[in-house]
């Protein structure tokens, strides 16, 4: 069997040389590491989010933390209160322009955050899209920091101001755009659908999940402690795969046909082609890059390229959304399993389940006096 492609084109004019990106965060946060990942054999990059206004943009440290397994220890949760880029929206805007020149087959998306003000989208949208950037991905779901500015979730998780803003980026973007999902809703598709009313090219999700990662038993203050307080952060690893993967069934099932970016807790190719075969087009990584190294795309595609040998799929588009069809109701899994049973009963009540050589116990168990 031919090694299966793991190409895939996106929105008719973004060509992946395989579907692992980098997510929005640190592993994308200048130009130096992004070249690094391409080197490595990362598909593309969404960049650290970037604004117009980085001078108001102020992290603190610590602000990781980390939720472990009671008897390995293995990092199976991990919460950030980390914001967007605080680097000169300039400096940026240089640094985009240099990453295609010299990665010019490399896919590299921009992801944008502004206030709610059209204004300000359609600056940031039109100066950087002159770099030659793929596509953008509209950051509509941090779930912490900038509230107050009505930036992130707090914008995402209403579904008229999702489509109000992505209806906005549509106005004067010439490149595909994705609006990226929270999870902090009931339900993701009224948004997702609300930005593809809009005129979005696609959807991207999940991001991180409003938590508290713990609380340090010895101080009594909640982690990660900045000064003895904290905020509540986002929370990411392999312990939300489960509600990524959910999330992403429902936008697909909802949405069929529209690109989906897939995220959350991704660290193995196994755990991709689970994305994939929910729906999604491609995949993103972050939590799994920052503890594991860049060097883990290799064994993503290693990995993701073995179970398509396996189960004998030659195209990565084979795979999407094949697992959609097996979601049903609760009332139609127990019809089926009803009719299982009857189905089941008729075959031991055969020749073949019957008469097995004890004749005269099972003649006994065929009658009724």
């Amino acid at each position: 069997m031919a090694r299966p492609s793991l190409a895939i084109q996106i929105n008719g004019r973004i060509e992946f040389d395989n579907p692992f990106l980098l997510a929005s965060g640190p592993p994308g946060t200048n130009g130096k590491v992004i070249a690094k990942s391409y080197d490595l054999g990362w598909g593309g990059v969404v960049i650290k989010t970037i604004s117009l206004e980085a001078a108001k943009v102020i992290n603190t440290a610590p602000r990781y933390g980390k939720l472990r397994g009671r008897e390995s220890g293995e990092v199976i949760g991990f919460e950030n209160i980390e914001l967007i880029s605080d680097r000169p929206f300039e400096t940026w805007l240089d640094e985009l322009r240099q990453l295609k020149k010299h990665y010019p087959k490399k896919v590299l998306i921009a992801s944008v955050m502004e206030e709610y003000r059209r204004e300000a989208w359609h600056e940031i949208v039109r100066r950087v899209q002159e770099t030659g950037v793929d596509g953008f991905e509209l950051n509509l779901s941090c779930p912490h920091g900038l509230p107050e500015r009505k930036m992130g979730m707090a914008m995402g998780e209403n579904p008229d101001l999702v489509a109000e803003v992505c209806g906005w980026v549509k106005e004067v973007a010439r490149i595909p755009v994705w609006a990226k999902m929270t999870p902090n809703v009931s339900h993701i598709v009224e948004p997702a659908a609300a930005a593809i009313k809009a005129g979005c090219d696609g959807i991207s999700a999940i991001n991180t999940i409003l938590s508290v990662i713990g609380i340090d038993l010895r101080t009594l203050r909640p982690l990660p402690t900045v000064e003895g307080y904290t905020v509540p952060g986002g929370y990411s690893g392999q312990a939300v795969r489960p509600i990524a993967l959910r999330q992403i069934m429902e936008i697909a099932r909802a949405l069929p046909g529209v690109p989906i970016s897939g995220m959350g807790g991704i660290e193995t190719g196994a755990d991709a082609a689970q994305f994939f075969l929910l729906g999604a087009h491609t995949v993103q990584v972050c939590t799994g890059a920052m503890l594991r190294g860049y060097e883990i795309v290799s064994e993503l595609k290693a990995d993701l390229e073995k179970f398509m040998v396996d189960h004998e799929f030659t195209d990565l588009r084979q795979l999407i959304g094949k697992s959609l069809g097996y979601f049903s109701t609760h009332a139609d899994l127990v019809q089926r399993q009803k009719q299982a049973k009857a189905e089941k009963a008729v075959a031991s009540n055969r020749d073949a389940e019957t008469w097995k050589g004890a004749i005269a116990k099972e003649t006994e168990a065929l009658t009724t006096n």
